[in-house]
């Protein structure tokens, strides 16, 4: 994966292993103003969820968030997730991995690609929109209040 060098590799583990990688961009610049992809991943491979092992821990509520990152962080806040490789990437077979819960919480991030992932999921799956603070993500808001902040807001 020399191609992939000086990108943080993000795996995609099922109970039967890694199946799927995406690399994402380390450098401190804009990606968009410095013409670089953020993520990158492996060709020729589909697009899967992200943190699928959260979908065995107990409990009847899920998180759905936009990229890798989010759900790392809220996981490790103790609160089950997974994520969709970016806003437009949740295809409707994804939806059958969350029929198991009785709440899907959905958490894109606060633009219109996040607005259009919350909507898709509130259309395909009933999941349950959660209103980020102004000017958060899952990301700034964890930083700004830890996982306190994460769990008021979903709870």
């Amino acid at each position: 994966h020399e191609g992939y060098q000086g990108r943080l590799a993000l795996p995609y583990i099922t109970p039967g292993g890694v199946v799927n990688f995406r690399f994402r961009c380390l450098r401190q610049h804009s990606c968009k103003d410095e013409g670089c992809r953020k993520y990158l991943g492996l060709e020729g491979f589909e697009t899967n969820l992200y943190n699928v092992m959260d979908l065995s821990k107990p409990g009847d509520v899920i998180c759905v968030c936009e990229g890798e990152i989010d759900a790392i962080t809220l996981s490790i806040s103790g609160i089950p997730a997974v994520a969709v490789p970016g806003a437009t990437n949740f295809k409707k077979h994804m939806g059958r991995c969350l029929d198991d819960f009785s709440r899907a919480l959905v958490l894109g991030d606060p633009d219109d690609a996040g607005k259009g992932l919350n909507k898709k999921l509130i259309n395909d799956v009933r999941a349950i929109p959660i209103r980020m603070p102004k000017g958060h993500d899952v990301n700034s808001l964890y930083l700004e209040g830890g996982a306190d902040a994460l769990r008021r807001l979903i709870t």
